[in-house]
């Protein structure tokens, strides 16, 4: 396994070079005679100027660029493959190919009055197999390094610019479970708030989680400003079980302690992603059981409208029982927000997210979906 690196201009390099078919950075450095300024001038010009390569730094020596420019060094270690606009007008989403063929998308929301958010992949695939989400329906590949996960902001950073645009806010909640690749995600948000280079504050960066209670011990160690969201999308361990294997692991209680431990050691709110699922999940009864759950806590609810997969049996609760459903954590003192939808027609919503080369999870949906009982999860 390759050594952890957490500074993020030696993270970026180290990529870099290692793609030109170096074995270290020192090796780079002794091959061009390179001064340490240099490399900085490299790190700066394509994350903080957004250049695609050496070739275009005019602050570099003509020969230097030019040797560079034979070797292949490139600043970027995605392919885009394909890039999609919503009949939305506000979404895009860019399918990339990895050195080794894997594949991952990304979503960007360009929503009113000129904020941005990006939506990016951890993981080629993901492991945990929630059983409402394309991406865990299409099984698991590997991880991402911290640079092509960084590439991804930067990918669409370099689409904004030209219209006088920014990456306001990214969101690790593409493919993958985040803190199932702790390291490289922790790697590339030092390379995204990283103020020489991609400048993104911390507070405009969040990080979604199935519910890996080990991480979120070690999350709130860390002492960053970066939000915290927990997927959820049920109030019982029961229910939570059948839509989510990782709560057999670390059930609610496990995970609600682990959350108050959070609070506590940085007084930073917690997030809660709830997704909608008509029959399933939308009931009142589920609501008062979630208000229980969340009353009198730095917690914030958001409500997702439930986004269809082809695969998917589960159906989409109505605009009536979401807004019901939020009316009752309403009354509760429950801080809640109902999410719109945007991209559905390129399937880049939420949940949607799923490379159709990724392998398919042994055993499928429907095989799962049949173990369903409404009346068992709801009780």
């Amino acid at each position: 396994m390759a050594s952890v690196i957490r500074d993020p201009l030696r993270a970026w390099l180290h990529d870099v070079v290692e793609r030109a078919g170096f074995p270290d950075i020192d090796a780079f450095v002794r091959h061009y005679g390179l001064k340490p300024f240099r490399l900085r001038q490299l790190y700066r010009a394509a994350t903080k100027e957004l250049l695609e390569r050496p070739g275009e730094m005019t602050s570099l020596p003509k020969e230097l660029r030019a040797a560079l420019t034979d070797r292949g060094v490139e600043f970027s270690a995605i392919t885009p493959i394909a890039v999609q606009h919503s009949r939305d007008g506000q979404t895009t989403k860019g399918l990339f190919r990895l050195h080794d063929g894997a594949e991952v998308e990304a979503v960007l929301m360009e929503h009113r009055g000129g904020r941005t958010t990006l939506c990016i992949s951890s993981q080629a695939g993901c492991a945990f197999a929630c059983a409402f989400c394309a991406t865990g329906q299409a099984g698991f590949t590997r991880n991402l390094r911290a640079g092509e996960i960084f590439d991804q902001a930067w990918f669409f950073a370099r689409q904004l610019a030209p219209r006088g645009k920014r990456v306001s806010n990214v969101v690790f909640m593409g493919m993958g479970e985040p803190f199932h690749n702790y390291e490289a995600v922790m790697t590339a948000v030092a390379m995204l708030n990283d103020p020489h280079g991609f400048g993104l504050g911390h507070r405009h960066i969040t990080i979604s989680t199935v519910g890996l209670v080990d991480r979120i011990d070690a999350f709130a160690d860390e002492h960053l400003q970066v939000n915290l969201a927990i997927s959820l999308h049920a109030p019982t361990d029961e229910l939570r079980s059948q839509l989510m294997p990782v709560n057999r692991r670390f059930p609610l209680r496990e995970l609600l302690a682990a959350c108050e431990r959070y609070v506590e050691k940085t007084n930073r709110k917690v997030f809660f992603e709830y997704v909608m699922l008509a029959g399933m999940n939308d009931d009142a009864d589920c609501a008062r059981r979630l208000a229980a759950l969340m009353r009198g806590r730095l917690y914030h609810v958001n409500l997702i409208p439930y986004n269809a997969t082809p695969d998917a049996e589960f159906g989409a609760s109505s605009e009536k029982r979401i807004w019901e459903f939020a009316g009752i954590l309403d009354a509760a003192g429950v801080p809640t927000t109902v999410r719109r939808n945007m991209g559905r027609d390129i399937a880049a919503a939420c949940g949607q997210l799923r490379v159709e080369t990724q392998p398919k999870a042994a055993g499928g949906l429907a095989h799962r979906r049949r173990h369903f009982s409404r009346g068992a999860l709801l009780h």
